[in-house]
């Protein structure tokens, strides 16, 4: 009976769908009235329709295995066992330790883990063969799944230098790191960077495959899979699909050397359009980025806590943080169906055409040089900045909504100074979307400070 279902009614085309709704715009354009264009060049329809679906890629997303990870800094090696295990106890199944020296007693660290069917990574401020040999060492010993996230180029971009190293260059310690180790994944791409510093989504796409293409090329065996570190913004649809094309297209650049194995994607919410006034929204806007990061494929989600902007690592904000994540899969069952953006014809649609441009741009970076090239040249830098002053601008004429910012802002809503506000902004000198309105607060904060000591 399902089958004949809606054998009873005729099918509409999408010609008659457009018709019907320019004949309800009572002579409104509709080309001006329902179509937008986003800041990818992408002209977002208003309906779509299954005639128009021109499906010539096919991704496969596992939603039903995707990972709850905690971020823990690791200072006090103690602390941070005690803080992992609370944490895995308390639901999450994948950890992403950051450690900043070699230092670190790295064996006692993960010898006094329950690692069983938990995935661990690590962001590492350092390059060091004997560090990581010891990774690889306990992976091998307990079979546990680790991916060091090594990744100098995303070092450079950041920073501006490369890691120290005891071998000649960053490149050709990854490439003995390679031939001793087997039992640990060694390279990332830390896509992050270029999301949170104001990219667009073709940007990130075609930058993450110009950075991943520089370590084919330079290192001689990839055995193991390379990890994206993504960071997802608040477009929901566009940024499914952005994970699904990034998927796409590093599969097909990894087949043109010989690399067979999917890349394993770890997505955390971005920090561009996190407030620090009305900040509890941010809870808001970090769950739909978890939803878009699940339903677009990640393999793990690191949810960003709600007050990170202005507060350090604290377990109130971290169990918020997690208990979004066991919602979204334990409550509202995101991990019951694999594939679960297949046969959206807006999705689909969307995933077609940023693979596309991103294909294309990336293709462009290539004949100029490369990514490395572009990157040392400013090109990159310089690219970014321009997409991300006509976000600027966007924001600052109202025309991207930011709830409680640049608008509905609550007026009673003061700065906090007990909530290290000061340090942050210091610290913070580049432009986001909310530096404005921090330097409008603090000139009103300065300007009332001034009449006192003038009624004074």
């Amino acid at each position: 009976m399902a089958a004949t279902l809606f054998d009873d009614f005729n099918p509409i085309s999408s010609k008659q769908w457009k018709q019907k709704i320019q004949f309800e715009l009572k002579g409104a354009d509709y080309n001006e009235t329902l179509v937008w264009n986003s800041p990818e060049d992408i002209q977002v329809k208003p309906f779509y329709h299954k005639d128009e679906l021109v499906k010539t890629f096919s991704v496969a997303t596992k939603a039903t295995q995707f990972k709850i990870c905690q971020n823990i800094f690791v200072y006090d090696v103690e602390k941070s066992i005690e803080r992992a295990i609370n944490t895995l106890s308390r639901g999450a199944d994948s950890i992403r330790f950051s450690i900043e020296n070699e230092s670190i007693d790295i064996t006692n660290l993960l010898e006094n883990l329950p690692l069983s069917n938990v995935t661990v990574y690590f962001n590492l401020s350092f390059i060091s063969t004997d560090f990581v040999k010891k990774i690889d060492a306990f992976a091998a010993k307990t079979n546990t799944t680790i991916f060091c996230n090594l990744d100098p180029i995303g070092q450079l971009a950041k920073d501006g230098n490369w890691f120290t190293t005891k071998e000649k260059n960053n490149f050709e310690t990854l490439n003995l790191l390679s031939k001793q180790t087997k039992a640990i994944s060694l390279i990332s791409i830390n896509s992050s960077l270029y999301q949170n510093a104001g990219a667009t989504i073709v940007q990130q796409i075609a930058y993450s495959l110009g950075h991943v293409n520089e370590y084919f090329n330079r290192i001689e065996s990839i055995e193991q899979p390379i990890v994206f570190k993504v960071a997802v913004g608040t477009n929901y649809f566009f940024e499914i699909a952005k994970l699904r094309a990034l998927r796409l297209l590093f599969n097909l650049i990894a087949k043109e050397y010989n690399h067979n194995l999917d890349c394993n994607i770890i997505v955390s919410p971005t920090k561009r359009n996190k407030t620090l006034y009305d900040y509890n929204v941010n809870m808001l806007r970090t769950t739909t980025e978890c939803m878009s990061a699940i339903i677009g494929g990640a393999n793990a989600i690191a949810n960003l806590p709600y007050d990170a902007l202005y507060h350090k690592d604290n377990e109130f904000g971290d169990r918020i943080a997690r208990n979004q994540l066991l919602i979204l899969k334990n409550e509202s069952y995101f991990d019951k169906v694999n594939n679960p953006a297949d046969g959206s014809y807006y999705i689909e649609n969307l995933t077609n055409q940023l693979a596309e441009k991103s294909l294309a741009l990336f293709k462009d970076i290539e004949a100029n040089g490369g990514f490395l090239k572009q990157l040392n040249d400013g090109i990159i830098k310089r690219k970014i900045q321009e997409s991300a002053d006509a976000e600027q601008d966007l924001f600052d004429t109202g025309k991207e909504i930011l709830l409680g910012t640049n608008k509905h802002p609550n007026k009673q809503d003061r700065m906090k100074e007990d909530l290290e506000l000061f340090p942050f902004v210091k610290q913070n000198p580049r432009k986001t979307l909310i530096k404005p309105i921090i330097e409008k607060r603090l000139a009103e904060k300065i300007e009332q400070e001034r009449l006192k000591l003038e009624d004074n």
